[in-house]
């Protein structure tokens, strides 16, 4: 999968999820703020990013998260390294 499409596929998600207007997920937003995120957020979307993407997701990993491009990045890794095995 192309990053692009990888990004592409989040950003639907996120504002079917999360309600947010796809105009404020921009690279260097903040993911906290911009999508509103409590404790029981971060669950929804760890949800989401499993069933869409096919990896666990461990808490820690979003440690370092801060921003969308964080955010994609992190995916991105994922899914990169998911498919070379």
């Amino acid at each position: 999968m192309k990053n692009e499409e990888v990004i592409e596929k989040i950003n639907e998600f996120l504002v079917e999820e999360f309600e947010v207007e796809a105009e404020r997920i921009v690279p260097e937003a903040n993911l906290k703020e911009t999508l509103e995120l409590d404790s029981l957020d971060y669950i929804d979307l760890v949800v989401v990013i499993e069933s869409n993407f096919s990896f666990k997701v461990k808490p820690e990993d979003f440690v370092n998260i801060q921003s969308f491009q964080d955010f994609y990045d992190y995916v991105i890794s994922r899914v990169n390294s998911k498919e070379l095995v």
